[in-house]
């Protein structure tokens, strides 16, 4: 028989991190730019923050740019951002913001084929960097296959301007690739869903990375930013790699979309990573308490409660997080976790 497998992988060609990188996107468009206008996704707090400058830096430059800004990542304002880039002929699309307005951005491009730029405002989470984009739509947020940025301009001076809290996120959504890794192993020796070592080594090494200097995440320190950017851009290539969200998407992070979808209370994505990765490594038989200390070195709260989050929705969320994509297989297994379970189990590392 012949050999007939292949995968296409593709990885940004550039990717800037440091203190003032910003103007590094006139070479950037110069390069990839094909046809047509460039369209920056964005939204109000982040077009101050970034996208009025990359504005003006691409319009000094003597390029046709144009200014989207948007809200939230789902289906109604993909379309609307479609509709405005399709009627303004786009060519390059830019997502400068957090991570609703780059996964807007990179679904827009992978629908439209053209090269999408990547100019983070906030080190939340690994999106910045990954060919995935979470949209909600009807009720419920799916990963979708996007573009993976072609370029990547992190410039740590305007992402250590973000509040805290997105800083801690991302190291927590890093760091819970630990056991989105312990969950891929799993359905590899049940199941014999295919495993890549090379990606999941890239991975365990950005998360291992930021548990071992969790000590290191600072506030008000444009070095620390710089740590927890690094390995967020190192779980991007993972999974790449890989093809699919496998190596730093497991088990927590249907914890997490469970909670979104319930009531989330006042937790953003990577807080929520860090209880499901907590709670997940328990139900292992793992070491949770080396994830909880190093969110707490951190100052992260793992516990709901410091969210808003009532115990009833925590203790759900785990109970059916496995429905959220059941052909994704998890510690969580294929069947609801008892609530009297999950409730122990959530009671044990200290989440409620």
């Amino acid at each position: 028989m012949e050999f007939e497998k292949f995968r296409t992988m593709q990885f940004p060609r550039d990717v800037y991190v440091g203190h003032g990188v910003l103007p590094n996107i006139v070479p950037v468009v110069a390069r990839y730019m094909r046809s047509g206008s460039i369209v920056i996704v964005t939204g109000n707090i982040t077009y101050d923050l970034a996208g009025k400058e990359v504005e003006s830096i691409l319009h000094d430059a003597g390029y046709d740019v144009h200014v989207i800004r948007t809200d939230r990542a789902n289906t109604e304002n993909l379309e609307k951002i479609e509709s405005l880039a399709k009627e303004l002929g786009a060519g390059l699309i830019i997502g400068a913001g957090g991570g609703t307005k780059i996964d807007l951005a990179k679904k827009t491009a992978y629908d439209f084929n053209v090269p999408f730029v990547s100019v983070p405002t906030t080190p939340s989470h690994d999106g910045i960097a990954s060919p995935r984009a979470s949209i909600r739509r009807t009720g419920s947020t799916l990963s979708q296959e996007a573009s993976m940025p072609i370029a990547i301009i992190a410039d740590t001076a305007i992402l250590s301007r973000a509040p805290f809290k997105y800083l801690k996120a991302g190291a927590a959504d890093v760091i819970s690739n630990l056991t989105a890794l312990l969950d891929w192993k799993l359905s590899s020796r049940l199941h014999g869903e295919e495993y890549s070592s090379s990606s999941a080594a890239i991975s365990e090494y950005a998360a291992r990375e930021l548990l071992e200097k969790s000590h290191m995440v600072l506030e008000g320190v444009e070095e620390s930013v710089w740590l927890v950017t690094k390995q967020i851009l190192a779980s991007g290539t993972a999974m790449a790699i890989a093809g699919s969200s496998r190596p730093a998407s497991g088990s927590e992070h249907l914890i997490a979309h469970a909670l979104e979808m319930a009531n989330p209370g006042e937790s953003i994505h990577g807080e929520q990573c860090a209880m499901g990765s907590v709670v997940s490594m328990f139900l292992h038989g793992g070491d949770w308490q080396m994830l909880a200390s190093a969110y707490s070195r951190m100052g992260l709260s793992i516990k709901a409660k410091d969210y808003r989050i009532p115990d009833s929705v925590m203790i759900k969320a785990l109970s059916t997080a496995h429905s959220i994509r059941p052909e994704r297989y998890t510690i969580l297994g294929e069947k609801d976790i008892s609530l009297n379970a999950s409730e122990k189990a959530l009671e044990i590392t200290g989440i409620i």
